[in-house]
């Protein structure tokens, strides 16, 4: 790999690392071509975080419905889908409030003035969209210190991960299938429904970028419940049941996404829907467990 010293940053994960912002093209792509609209530098974690953040929210095309994603450390704190890109944020933020501050936000669609109102009533340290409009900028600004980047294309990505290890680096293809419900095979007798299914793919969506050990348990395509970067699976499931906490209950359905499977949760009553995956690779935390199951 070769790059030219983009900008040099404060520090890298830790205050005692030294770091920098490399392009590897000649030209600006990706985060190096993105519009910052306003607020501090970028550091070193914020492009982690804004990168992770990119690759979620690439999951959901914008024509589908309006989808915002809320992540910290990497890992997804809330994701929501909704008619309006309003009532995803604050699904998304509600999902959890306490970690999602501080957090950063990302959104499928440009921002609009309500969007923007919602987004100042915390402290965020970053929002990346692919636009804004002028009023939604003049309330963004009253936040100064709030980091805001617009990135017109959220899907485009690097088209190899890359790993250093001692000796060398690892490289494979990135992990940017995306499902096609139509390929999964059903393997119980009673079929989901059409809400089921939708449930099913946005949770599968979601839990591809929350580091394994990993659950989520959502419903009405909004995540109610999130375990992450657990040693074991039943560790991750009570993480993530204790964050849905009530919501978990008295539920017609709710369905819950894991590295290998699919499961949907009835009153007293568990079904496992196995997806058939046509693809090698996978994310690094996610290669053994995204094989198909046998």
């Amino acid at each position: 790999m070769s790059g030219h010293l983009r900008q040099p940053l404060r520090y890298g994960e830790n205050p005692h690392q030294p770091a920098g912002w490399y392009q590897t093209r000649s030209h600006p792509e990706g985060w190096a071509a993105a519009e910052k609209l306003q607020g501090k530098a970028l550091s070193y974690n914020n492009l982690v975080d804004l990168e992770a953040a990119r690759r979620l929210i690439a999951e959901f095309p914008a024509e589908q419905g309006a989808v915002a994603a809320v992540l910290k450390h990497t890992n997804p704190c809330g994701v929501a889908q909704d008619k309006s890109l309003t009532a995803a944020y604050e699904k998304a933020f509600n999902a959890d409030a306490v970690s999602a501050f501080g957090g950063i936000v990302a959104l499928n669609q440009p921002i609009n003035l309500e969007t923007a109102a919602a987004l100042t009533k915390t402290f965020l340290e970053c929002i990346v969209a692919p636009g804004c409009s002028a009023p939604a900028q003049e309330i963004l600004a009253q936040k100064k210190n709030l980091r805001v980047l617009l990135l017109p294309n959220l899907t485009q990505g690097p088209a190899q991960t890359v790993r250093a290890i001692a000796g060398g680096f690892l490289a494979q293809a990135a992990d940017d299938y995306l499902e096609d419900p139509s390929q999964w095979q059903i393997v119980t007798e009673q079929k989901p429904t059409a809400a089921v299914l939708e449930d099913l793919l946005f949770a599968w969506r979601v839990v591809k970028h929350v580091k394994s050990n990993a659950i989520v348990i959502a419903r009405d395509r909004t995540t109610v419940g999130i375990g992450a970067g657990q040693m074991n699976r039943v560790g991750a499931v009570k993480i993530a049941l204790e964050q849905a906490g009530t919501q978990a209950k008295g539920q017609p359905w709710l369905v819950m996404a894991s590295s290998p499977l699919m499961i949907q949760c009835a009153a007293r009553r568990r079904r496992a829907f196995r997806p058939l995956f046509n693809r090698a690779a996978a994310s690094e935390t996610k290669t053994r467990s995204k094989r198909p199951m046998s």
